[in-house]
């Protein structure tokens, strides 16, 4: 079996380009709906924003990677970093660790790749761990670097990686590419300089084709690819890339094992735009989420009791999808506390408020929050 990197050509990776134009054209468009919405948020909704944006990439990277992380410790995590309100309780290394790299991740968006920042993410990403003999630096076993799956004695490689030795030297290499194709707005554009989309899909496959780490190679790699889409638009952003790719895993991993046989990375750059393009449709359909929500709540000051602020809070609290299956009026007596003759009340004033949308009847009657309301 021959890997990319034993191509004679290697790293020159080969492209069409024409064929994700059409994407590459569409993410920038998105960007500047994104970046125009944010805006419009007030500063508790922008911080909101960071911090769901930051958590969930830190628990889907963790999650991908089979790491299942504990999302309030991690959020409480990011605030703290992020001098915000976050209450005190027990927080593991593993969600310590990768919450300070989403932090840093998005704190250094805008600077160029080092082995020191690289080195950092490999401290945090790998914190707590004691099985590991380099953290903080590239790999220098002599065993070689394999991603392989099966039970033992019947394993499948699914990838070799260059042996350690060629490690430092290749790592020179990808990091001068990267901060030489990146599209710095401060500067005069490199004639070196790629797409959003391309850049940052070519920048994963790159880095996990090098597999520099001992461990955390797939977390790292993410970072980079969020790294760049951040530089296209020349702001600290996150994309949500992982959260989409763990929602795709098989696949995620199906294209990269193809990618790694081949120069010719047409096809992974294909899957990584579509990739691209839904994380982002995501990530603008919950800016709209808090804008929406938020002029929700101010049409509402004064017209509602506390027991219905604190039930529509607690169903916002979900997201754009609200509860699964929608709010019952079991939910909203154990979220309120309400008898039950005060939560039908108390459901029937949101509904003729046109606050809460309502689907069936009685005891299987369901409610979700009209976000489309009139302001």
């Amino acid at each position: 079996m021959t890997w990319n990197w034993q191509n004679s050509n290697w790293p020159n990776f080969r492209w069409d380009a024409a064929q994700i134009a059409a994407a590459e054209e569409r993410f920038l468009v998105g960007a500047g709906i994104g970046l125009g919405a944010v805006k419009h948020l007030g500063e508790d909704e922008r911080n909101q924003l960071m911090v769901e944006a930051m958590s969930g990439e830190a628990l889907t990277t963790s999650a991908i990677e089979g790491e299942i992380l504990n999302r309030a410790s991690v959020q409480s995590s990011i605030q703290h970093q992020l001098g915000l309100v976050a209450d005190k309780r027990r927080i593991t290394p593993a969600e310590q660790g990768i919450a300070e790299m989403m932090v840093d991740l998005y704190r250094s968006s805008t600077e160029p790749v080092s082995d020191g920042m690289l080195f950092r993410w490999h401290r945090m990403v790998t914190a707590g761990r004691i099985d590991l003999v380099d953290i903080g630096r590239f790999r220098t076993s002599a065993e070689p670097m394999q991603v392989v799956s099966g039970p033992m004695g019947a394993e499948r490689v699914h990838f070799d990686a260059p042996p350690s030795s060629q490690v430092p030297s290749e790592m020179n290499r990808f990091i001068a590419w990267f901060n030489r194709t990146s599209p710095n707005r401060m500067e005069t554009q490199s004639a070196d300089s790629l797409p959003a989309i391309t850049r940052a899909g070519i920048a994963h496959l790159y880095f996990e084709s090098i597999h520099p780490f001992e461990d955390g190679n797939g977390r790292i790699g993410r970072a980079l690819a969020e790294k760049a889409l951040a530089q296209s638009f020349g702001l600290p952003a996150l994309t949500g890339l992982a959260t989409t790719i763990l929602a795709h895993r098989k696949s995620y991993y199906e294209a990269l094992e193809i990618a790694n046989k081949e120069i010719e990375i047409a096809e992974w750059l294909a899957w990584f735009a579509e990739i691209a393009l839904e994380a982002q449709h995501l990530t603008i359909a919950q800016v709209e989420f808090l804008i929406a929500k938020t002029r929700l709540l101010d049409r509402l000051r004064g017209q509602i009791n506390n027991r219905q602020q604190k039930a529509l809070l607690r169903m916002m609290k979900e997201g754009p999808d609200g509860f699964k299956g929608g709010l019952s009026a079991g939910n909203y007596a154990t979220v309120t506390g309400a008898s039950p003759a005060t939560t039908t009340r108390d459901l029937v004033d949101l509904v003729e408020k046109g606050v809460l949308i309502r689907t069936g009847e009685r005891k299987h009657a369901r409610y979700a929050v009209n976000l489309a309301a009139e302001n």
